[in-house]
Formats: C-alpha cells, sequence, structure tokens
C-alpha cells in the first residue's frame, strides 16, 4: 500500500510540473507510464482527494490533466463515478455493500442524521451546462455582439449568409450595408432584417435564424461550492450558472439566491420554487457580466416522522408550519397529527417542548421559528372494531366486524374456509374484559356452529375477538416448533417461524463445517420423521384422498403446543390474590394432555374436546377430579370421582362445572395394553411373530412354537432387545466422546505423544458407525430346562436360534482371520496356531473366547499351556485376539472400542448367519 502512494504522490508531481511549472509540458507527461495514471485512478475517491490536498492540488484538475494526457483512457475511468442516489460509503471512499435484509431486521437499527434538502441535486453535476443548439431560440432573446446570424434568400435571387454581430452591434450586409440588432429581441430582429432585405431585393422570401450562440462571462460568488468566473452560453439562466460553479456549499443558502447586474440587485431566486413546485419562472436568463450571489443559509428547521421528505428545510420569512409540511410532502396516513412533538430554544437558551394539533388549522398557521425540531408521530397500529381469525384458515387476517355478528358469518363453510388439518371440535374466542386489556377464553366446536347456527356454539362476536382454528397436528418438540413465539396474530407467528428456520439453518452450518454428522443427522432426522408421520397421518384419516407432502412448519404453527402458549402466559400473569388463574390441566388417556385455558362456563366435556379427545384406552367408569379449596387455614386438596361417560353424554351431575387449577386424570382401561409382538427366527418348529400377553415368558412363547428343529444350535442363539439397543447406542456416543477427550488430554499433557489423528479419526468413525445389536446373553438350553431361569418377554424382542454350527473362528490381530473345523482334542491356542499365529501389534495377555451364546471368557495370563479349563473351545465359539493397545501410547479406551467392535462384529455374523 505504501508504494502505491508512492507512486501516485509521483504521478501528482508530474502532473504539477505539467499544469503550473514548465512549457514544455510534452516531456515530463512522457515520464508519467499508464500504469502509474491507471494505479492513481484505482485509488478510492477519499484517498485521491487526501493525496491531492497533501499537495496543495485541485483534485479536478489533475484528473482533467488525467484526461488530456491520457485520451485513450475510457470515459467511465477519467471521470468520477456516479453512484446512486442513497450509496453509503466508509472512511477510505469505498462503497459500502449492504448486508442480508434478513439480518438487518434483527440487528439494532441506527437512526440515520437528517440531511439538508436539495443539495443533492448538485452532487452529480454534468460535465459541461452549455445549452444544446437543437432547441428552438427564444423570441424575446437579446441579440448582442458575438451572435451568429444565419440568412437564407431564396426567389429571384437564392444566397446563403452566416454574418456575426460586430462590436459596434451591427450586421454588415454584402451590398446591402449594415443594420444594427444589438439590443433587438429575436423577434424583432427577424423582423428587421426581413423587412429591410425585401426592400432592397425585390422578389425574394427570407429565413432567419441563429447559426451559434454567443458565449458570455458571469461571476458566481458567495457560498458556492466552488465560485469564480465562468464562461457561459448566451442561453444559460441562474441554474446553469450554479451548476457551473459545483453546487451549492452546505453553508449556502437554496432560497436566497441574488441575479446583480450593474451592482443591482434585479432578481432573487428561491429554488425551493423550483424543487418542489417545479417553477421555474425565476430562473431567468443571464447577461454577460452578471453576478449569481449565493447567500449564507438562513434559518433552518428539521421535521421528522410521518412525513414524505425527513429532512432539514430552510426557512423564510412569514413561514408557518403549513408550509413546512408542504415543503415536507405532507403528513402520510400513518401520522398521529392530534399530537406533534416540536423542540426549541426558548429565551434561557434552554430547549422546551410544545404539542400541537396539525388537524387545527389555526396551530398550523403558526409561525415556524429558527431551529425547530418537529417530529409527527406515528399513529397507533391498533385496529378499530375487528375480528381477527387465527390458525388453520385459507384466509387468516382481520375482518370487519359489525353488529350481531356470529362465527358462521366468517366461516361459513368447511371446504372453502378452512384448511385440510383443522380441528372442528376444538376453537376459541378470546375476549378482551377491560381496559387493562385482560382476556377471557370462549370455547366453542366448529362443527357444531356450522352444522346448527342456532346453536351456543355459534358464539355472538365483539369487537377486537380473536378466533383460534387449531390443527391436529401432533404436539411437536419445543426445538421442533420454536416455543418462543409469543404471538397473538399469524403473522407474527410466521415471522417467529422465519426467525427459528433461519436459527437452524445457521446450526446447521456450523456442524456442516466443523464435520460432525451425528449432529447432522440429528437435525434432518427429527424434521424427516416428524413431516412424515404428519403426512402419514393426514393420508389415513382423509381415506387416501390427500397425500401431497405437508410442510411441516406449517402445520406447526397451529398446533395447541403453539398456539394456546401465549393465552397460557397472558392468564398467567393475569392472576392475583382474589383472582385465581384460569387454566386447567388434564392427563391421561388423552390426545392432547396438558395445561389449557379454562373458558367460561367450562365443563368436563369440553376440557376433553380441548385435549383433542379420548383415546381408545380411555376408562369411561371413572376419572378423578383434583380441585384446590381456599380456608382459612390454607389450600387443602380434594379428589372428585364422576362417571366419565355420563359427563361426555351431557349428564349436568356428572359433566362438573371447572374450576381454577382443576386437573382430571382420565384413567386407562386395567390391563389394557396394544399388541405387544415378539419374533421368532431360525431353527424353531413355528418360527414367525407372535403377539405375547403381558407377563409371558419366553420358555411358554418356544412351547407355542412347537419346540426346536432337529438342526437347532441352541447355545449360540442371540436374543435382542430394543431397549438394550438404545443403551447400546448411547454407550457407542459416549465411548466416542470419551476417546476425544482422552486424545486431546493426551496430547497437551504427553510431549512424546505421536498418534496420528487420522488414525484416531478413523477408528472414532468405526465406532460411531456401528449398528448396536442389543444383544441380552442367556443360556438358552437352561431357559428351556429350569423355570427359575427365564426370561420376561418385552415388545419387539427377537430371537434367533441358528442352524448347527461345527466351526471355530479366530479374529483379531492374527496373521490369517479364518474358520476352522471343531476338533475336540484341539484347544484355543491351536486353533490360533492353525490361523498363523498373532501379530506383532496382538496383546497376547487379553486374548479371549466368545463363546455361541455371547460369553466372554479371558485366557489365563501369558502362559496360555498352565490353564485348561479356559483354553477349551466349543462349536461356533470365536478366538479374539485384540489390539495391544502399547502401540496407541497407553490410551485404556483403546481396548473397549476395540472389544465392543469385535463383539458386535461376531454377533452381527451370527445373525447374519441364520
Amino acid at each position: 500500500m505504501m508504494s502505491l502512494i508512492k507512486k501516485c504522490i509521483f504521478i501528482l508531481f508530474a502532473f504539477v510540473s505539467v499544469v503550473f511549472i514548465t512549457p514544455v509540458s510534452t516531456s515530463i507527461a512522457a515520464q508519467v507510464s499508464q500504469a502509474q495514471i491507471e494505479q492513481f485512478q484505482k485509488l478510492p475517491v477519499a484517498q485521491q482527494q487526501a493525496l491531492a490536498q497533501s499537495m496543495g492540488i485541485d483534485i479536478t484538475q489533475i484528473k482533467g490533466q488525467l484526461s488530456g494526457l491520457n485520451s485513450e483512457l475510457p470515459e467511465q475511468q477519467t471521470n468520477s463515478i456516479n453512484y446512486p442516489r442513497g450509496t453509503q460509503f466508509d472512511s477510505q471512499g469505498n462503497q459500502v455493500i449492504e448486508r442480508d435484509e434478513q439480518e438487518d431486521k434483527d440487528d439494532f437499527e441506527e437512526v440515520e442524521e437528517l440531511a439538508p434538502f436539495g443539495y443533492d441535486v448538485f452532487a452529480n453535476a454534468p460535465q459541461t451546462f452549455a445549452p444544446t443548439m437543437d432547441i428552438a431560440i427564444p423570441n424575446d432573446y437579446t441579440m448582442a455582439p458575438g451572435d451568429r446570424i444565419s440568412i437564407q434568400i431564396f426567389g429571384k435571387e437564392v444566397s446563403e449568409l452566416e454574418l456575426e454581430v460586430n462590436r459596434e452591434g451591427q450586421i454588415v450586409f454584402p451590398k446591402l450595408g449594415p443594420f444594427t440588432v444589438s439590443g433587438l429581441s429575436f423577434r424583432e430582429m427577424k423582423q428587421l432584417l426581413s423587412a429591410k432585405i425585401k426592400e432592397k431585393i425585390i422578389g425574394v422570401d427570407v429565413v432567419i435564424g441563429i447559426a451559434s450562440l454567443r458565449s458570455m462571462r458571469i461571476f458566481v460568488l458567495g457560498d458556492a461550492y466552488k465560485p469564480g468566473q465562468y464562461t457561459l452560453s448566451s442561453l444559460s439562466s441562474i441554474t446553469h450558472a450554479i451548476f457551473a460553479a459545483g453546487g451549492i456549499s452546505d453553508i449556502g443558502s437554496l432560497r436566497n439566491i441574488q441575479l446583480k447586474r450593474a451592482g443591482k440587485t434585479i432578481k432573487t431566486l428561491d429554488l425551493y420554487d423550483l424543487l418542489i413546485h417545479g417553477d421555474s419562472s425565476g430562473d431567468v436568463l443571464l447577461q454577460s457580466g452578471d453576478v449569481v450571489f449565493i447567500n449564507a443559509v438562513g434559518k433552518t428547521v428539521s421535521i421528522d416522522g410521518e412525513v414524505r421528505r425527513l429532512t432539514i428545510y430552510e426557512l423564510k420569512e412569514g413561514d408557518d408550519f403549513f408550509d413546512v409540511t408542504t415543503m415536507a410532502g405532507g403528513l402520510l396516513p400513518s401520522a398521529y397529527a392530534k399530537s406533534t412533538i416540536v423542540e426549541r430554544y426558548n429565551q434561557n437558551n434552554l430547549r422546551s417542548v410544545i404539542n400541537l394539533d396539525f388537524t387545527n388549522p389555526k396551530q398550523m398557521a403558526q409561525k415556524v421559528q429558527g431551529g425547530d425540531e418537529i417530529r409527527v408521530m406515528k399513529a397507533a397500529d391498533m385496529f378499530s372494531k375487528t375480528v381477527t381469525l387465527i390458525g388453520a384458515i385459507t384466509r387468516p387476517g382481520k375482518y370487519q366486524w359489525h353488529q350481531a355478528q356470529k362465527i358462521t358469518d366468517l366461516l361459513p363453510k368447511v371446504n372453502s374456509h378452512l384448511l385440510a388439518n383443522a380441528d372442528l371440535n376444538y376453537s376459541l374466542v378470546i375476549r378482551e374484559i377491560d381496559i387493562a386489556r385482560n382476556i377471557e377464553v370462549l370455547q366453542f366446536s366448529l362443527a357444531k356452529a356450522i352444522s346448527s347456527p342456532e346453536s351456543d356454539d355459534n358464539i355472538q362476536l365483539q369487537p377486537h375477538d380473536k378466533v383460534l382454528i387449531f390443527s391436529q397436528v401432533e404436539k411437536l418438540s419445543e426445538n421442533a416448533i420454536g416455543l418462543d413465539a409469543l404471538a397473538f396474530t399469524q403473522e407474527e407467528l410466521f415471522i417467529q417461524e422465519q426467525k427459528l428456520a433461519k436459527k437452524k439453518f445457521k446450526t446447521k452450518q456450523f456442524w456442516l463445517e466443523y464435520g460432525d454428522q451425528e449432529k447432522l443427522s440429528e437435525l434432518d432426522e427429527e424434521e424427516s420423521n416428524a413431516a412424515e408421520l404428519i403426512n402419514q397421518s393426514i393420508e389415513q384419516m382423509s381415506g387416501g384422498q390427500v397425500k401431497e407432502i405437508v410442510d411441516i412448519k406449517e402445520l406447526a404453527l397451529f398446533s395447541r403446543q403453539r398456539l394456546l402458549l401465549p393465552i397460557i402466559q397472558k392468564l398467567k400473569r393475569q392472576g392475583a390474590a382474589g383472582q385465581p388463574i384460569q387454566l386447567v390441566e388434564v392427563d391421561g388417556a388423552v390426545k392432547f394432555p396438558g395445561v389449557y385455558p379454562l373458558a367460561i362456563n367450562g365443563r368436563i366435556d369440553d376440557l376433553v374436546a380441548a385435549a383433542g379427545g379420548l383415546d381408545e384406552s380411555a376408562y369411561l367408569v371413572r376419572a378423578d377430579v383434583t380441585r384446590s379449596q381456599l380456608n382459612s387455614r390454607g389450600v387443602t386438596k380434594k379428589s372428585l370421582s364422576i362417571d366419565l361417560s355420563a359427563a361426555l353424554n351431557g349428564d349436568n351431575k356428572a359433566n362438573l362445572l371447572l374450576q381454577s387449577k382443576d386437573r382430571i386424570n382420565i384413567h386407562q382401561i386395567p390391563a389394557w395394553s396394544e399388541n405387544h409382538v415378539v419374533e421368532l427366527r431360525g431353527e424353531f418348529v413355528f418360527p414367525g411373530k407372535y403377539t405375547i400377553r403381558r407377563g409371558e415368558k419366553l420358555s411358554d412363547l418356544i412351547d407355542k412354537a412347537g419346540g426346536f428343529t432337529s438342526f437347532a444350535h441352541q447355545e449360540g442363539s442371540v436374543f435382542t432387545r430394543v431397549k438394550l439397543k438404545e443403551l447400546e447406542q448411547q454407550n457407542l456416543i459416549k465411548l466416542a466422546g470419551d476417546l476425544r477427550i482422552e486424545m486431546a488430554s493426551k496430547s497437551l499433557s504427553d510431549k512424546n505423544f505421536s498418534q496420528s489423528y487420522t488414525e484416531v479419526q478413523k477408528m472414532l468413525q468405526d465406532i460411531t458407525k456401528l449398528q448396536p445389536i442389543g444383544r441380552l446373553i442367556l443360556d438358552l438350553p437352561k431357559v428351556v430346562k429350569e423355570n427359575n431361569y427365564d426370561v420376561l418377554l418385552e415388545n419387539g424382542d427377537v430371537l434367533y436360534v441358528p442352524t448347527m454350527k461345527n466351526s471355530v473362528n479366530v479374529i483379531g490381530q492374527v496373521q490369517v482371520a479364518s474358520s476352522h473345523i471343531y476338533d475336540s482334542s484341539l484347544r484355543a491356542e491351536d486353533y490360533l496356531a492353525q490361523s498363523g499365529g498373532s501379530k506383532k501389534r496382538a496383546d497376547d495377555e487379553r486374548i479371549y473366547i466368545i463363546s455361541a451364546n455371547g460369553s466372554i471368557k479371558l485366557m489365563e495370563g501369558g502362559n496360555w499351556f498352565s490353564s485348561e479349563g479356559n483354553n477349551v473351545v466349543k462349536p461356533g465359539d470365536t478366538v479374539v485376539v485384540p489390539l495391544d493397545t502399547e502401540y496407541m501410547d497407553n490410551i485404556s479406551l483403546w481396548t473397549s472400542a476395540t472389544t465392543i467392535m469385535y463383539n458386535t462384529a461376531v454377533a452381527v455374523a451370527a445373525i447374519s448367519g441364520i
């Protein structure tokens, strides 16, 4: 960067020499290379200006020399870039690129300072301000020396002349002599010349026009951006002169621009008339020697808030608040004009606040003072006399309220007004009951309201009521639907859902970067599984008619858990002394157990409907209601038993009127259970899936299956259980985490640690990829023979009984992992020898045998021949030679890792062999 700046300084010196020092500019210009010019032009505008200022040079003159020295450069390089209005720049002059719109909404929005009105018109001035010559010359244009007149004569004689008005104000016509035209208007000149020529030459017609206009010298002084002398076309006006001077400086006035001629002020231009009203009548044409004087800015007023143009305006004598709002483009429809805040300095030079009613003409006619800050407040976002529909509705939002309006007036039909997953049995009306916006809850059945419009369920609505229609989606986890969305409108729900989706996206991107496939799979599985279950339930409930994929987020928005959360929170805050919290709870055999708002005149059947109805297993004979009773000594709990069937059938005695904090427990039918299935595979007389009763044992099921075939290898059976599989999966995850921690600790504490990171990662991947079996080791022959050694069956249990095996396997750190025919005379070391013996990395002291039934026995000591019993193998056994952990820098967890991997491999081999 420093070298680039040095080169640019050299370029500036060269240009100074070219422009101001030596007449032999071509020789010095030759010293400036093309590359140096391009480097200077690539600098940001702020750096170019800083370099030029440090050299005491006008940057605009340097840019002019740049274009003059190298005419081959494109125009966009030699001229400054015109950025769109509103473009932001950093301290170095570089354009600031806006961030993502959603991120800007989440961040704190800084309020930008107001800018003075009108000055940005001159921000990107054109390169020339001379008017084009293809426009008509106005008839009142005054002729003067320097103008060139074109004269065309045709008829008896034909000629074409171009004559210039000389310093005496005359044109000299060949053969006809001089004619004085200076001071005449363009119309008068044409009439004069046409008459004189036709008088002198008979039988001709004359066409007179302007060939070229004269140039004139004018002065732009005062608070112009670049005051000085300028040469302009004779058709230039006051605004042309202002543009030629680069506009008006920050302290210049836009409302007090004077045109001085011969020492007298002949015109005062107010640019606000042009900028606001489009009135250019004050923009008069200039004459040579005119002075355009820009006075300093006068008193100003700022206006902010609900107006169309938020900016700072310059005042003229007599301006009132109506004039200021007119300059600001008027008030927005969202403005709260009745209480407009005006901050001004009082006589003690202290800030004071005045409240004005901008709907009152008398107050609008008050004079504005310099330095006033007007802030037009925004009207409240509240709606007047509306009803809001929220939830599983095709057209949610706010609707107009009218007298005697009911639910069916807004939702007259099911198919055209509700989503396919809408719950027609439980809906709510949330109603404000006082000025503090406390609420009460009314419950109704939309199905009854539509089918029977005269029923009590067709509630008559009041202004500001909110109608909630729930979906039948299953209750999801808090992470799945984002319970931070305390929203009372459907729009707020969608906004919160977008934030939740963005948060989940960032979480997924984090795990993508750090390569944790386990976390990624959890995120994908959570969403895909929930969506699949919901789509399956919708298809089943619709009889196969609805099969399109439904967005899980859309369904989660309208679940009970989501829509009821803000209502429950509001009711909790309303609770106070003497004002019990209007909440009740239901638990047990219902579809959606939980806490629900206590509706007005809510009863047992209403709460059951709120919970989605009863499960198939619900016990209708009796249900328990736990009620809190307040007395002088405190609160006591009272338990009531009700006939649930009678309550649901409309018996008012059983269908109790609910009170605050009532809790209903709906029991399950005694001994009720879903169908529990256990599978028998392999060498059974009748293998297959069996439905078991509660408390049934494994031996009973084997008898039911007809026992074993003559080829069954009972000692090699594999019994798996779902709960054990889940436990093994958790242990694998914990083991992988422990290995990571121990590897990190080892690498920090042991300077001689040299374990390969690649090898560690491979081992961890192997562990996490293992599919747990969930094997329960049991002695199947003992189960069959002894009643006290049996297994109580559970849903999902599987028993594999393989065909009789007559082989012994040797795996692990051996030369060749292989299987051998069983020989009763051979022991474990014999089979190991037949596999080529152990490798160098083998742990000879920890060789163990996995029996066919999954039990493990360790061979004693380092002397294999000293133990007779532990070295005996049977058909189907596996000899495992583990890895010596000394090669893994004494990390003890490697032993557990390799053991799990070997044991899993043996179990998988046994199952796949069936």
